[in-house]
């Protein structure tokens, strides 16, 4: 997300930042080309033309110009007011009420909504330790009841049935009973999705929503199309008191438009990001990390709350036990590392969170592909439980049959056990003494598993 955006941005602020001294008109050259970038990433016009008002001022302002590094100064200004537009900061589901805390959910067709509903589901049982009930109003979509019970089951939380010859606000209703039955902290409410503004099914939700009085009444939209997100989610917003925003598919959105001027525009606050197709893949919204993401400085905070839940501790720390008794780190031990990465998003998620990776060349870049982990996965997976414990014996033949079974190259196979045999040595190492520094001193700025 904000691919396009960041890259525009981190230019025209290196080239402030290498300024001696800051003039109007180096100001409002740099002004201009924010403002082209914001433009391109399809950020609403109202929501540039008050950034760059407000960014002028500052940077024009005393404090700045007599400041020993102006540079820094603006920097520090458009990360300030970045995250002014998103929102200050982050706008947690407020569920104090007497259970059952009801969520609605209600989102155009195609917006991935049913997921997110299951995804903010699995969130809430994760993070929050909730007990949640999962219920559809929608009547009319072909399997959308049981598209919400095979997700139920999936992150094992409770499912309200119903069926198509329903009443929606009778669904509701129900649903509502049955949780304050079953003692369910929190019921997310899924409701019939929408190709556009409906009259008839507007009239629908609004008559769902009287009937249940939800806490939070979240509507979820399609980050990748821009403006008519911003649109969209103002028109619902007339019809429904909504509370919160949820912006899905930006892993897939390279301009980012939608999370710039969804806030400033409709004034509701951004509460979670979709960040892929797995039912983990959901993020709460932090105006100033994602800022510093836009501008190249990292997030290292989300990152450790996903280490927290992601990575499976006693598997760590059953490889740092192993590693520490001085037993070989093997190809079991590498290909648990590589799945642990997946789960926490991939290289490419790692990458854009850690400070500093902005600045890495562009054929370092163009090797962050997750498609690579899946494939050193098959190979590992090809080789018998002794050639995963030595490595060392598998020749020719061996290397012949890994690829076949891998769907590959044996130049792959070849290029992995190198990868591993590095790998090997970093991990012997932090064995012999020094850890992380002996580590980084073994890499020689490469990172781990990959041949740069």
């Amino acid at each position: 997300m904000f691919d396009q955006l960041s890259d525009r941005l981190r230019e025209t602020l290196r080239r402030v930042r290498g300024q001696a001294r800051l003039t109007e008109d180096n100001i409002a050259t740099a002004m201009r080309e924010v403002r082209i970038a914001l433009l391109e990433a399809d950020v609403a016009l109202p929501v540039v033309k008050a950034f760059i008002a407000q960014v002028r001022e500052r940077a024009l302002g005393a404090d700045v110009m007599q400041s020993v590094t102006p540079g820094q100064m603006v920097v520090k200004i458009v990360h300030e007011e970045l995250v002014a537009i998103m929102g200050e900061s982050n706008d947690v589901l407020k569920l104090t009420a007497r259970p059952p805390a009801v969520v609605l959910v209600a989102g155009l067709q195609g917006a991935g909504k049913t997921t997110t509903v299951a995804k903010l589901a699995q969130w809430l049982k994760q993070r929050e330790h909730k007990k949640i009930l999962l219920a559809t109003t929608d009547i009319y979509r072909p399997a959308a009841i049981d598209q919400l019970k095979t997700l139920a089951d999936m992150i094992d939380v409770d499912f309200f049935p119903a069926s198509t010859d329903q009443d929606p606000v009778t669904i509701a209703r129900n649903a509502i009973d049955h949780a304050r039955r079953s003692g369910i902290d929190v019921v997310l409410m899924d409701s019939a999705g929408r190709l556009h503004v409906d009259a008839r099914m507007m009239t629908e939700i609004r008559a769902v929503h009287a009937a249940v009085d939800p806490v939070e009444t979240l509507f979820v939209v399609d980050s990748m199309t821009g403006q008519d997100a911003v649109n969209s989610a103002t028109a619902f917003d007339e019809a429904l008191p909504l509370t919160g925003i949820i912006l899905t598919k930006t892993d897939g959105d390279a301009r980012g438009g939608a999370a710039l001027s969804i806030r400033h525009v409709t004034g509701k606050p951004i509460k979670f990001l979709g960040t892929g197709e797995k039912l983990n893949a959901l993020e709460a919204f932090h105006p100033d990390r994602v800022a510093s993401r836009i501008l190249g400085m990292g997030d290292v905070l989300t990152l450790v709350e996903e280490v927290q839940q992601k990575v499976d501790k006693g598997k760590a720390e059953k490889l740092a036990k192993k590693i520490a008794k001085g037993k070989r780190f093997d190809l079991d031990d590498f290909r648990e590392q590589i799945m642990q990465m997946e789960k926490m998003g991939g290289i490419a998620s790692l990458v854009e969170k850690l400070p500093g990776m902005s600045g890495l060349p562009n054929h370092v870049m163009d090797q962050v592909d997750d498609r690579q982990i899946r494939r050193t996965v098959a190979i590992i997976n090809s080789m018998t439980p002794g050639e995963r414990a030595n490595p060392t014996i598998i020749r020719g033949s061996r290397k012949r049959r890994i690829a076949a079974g891998s769907g590959t190259e044996v130049p792959e196979v070849n290029r992995l056990l190198k990868q591993f045999t590095q790998m090997q040595k970093m991990m012997k190492k932090m064995r012999k003494g020094g850890g992380m520094a002996n580590l980084l001193a073994g890499m020689k700025g490469r990172r781990p598993g990959l041949p740069y």
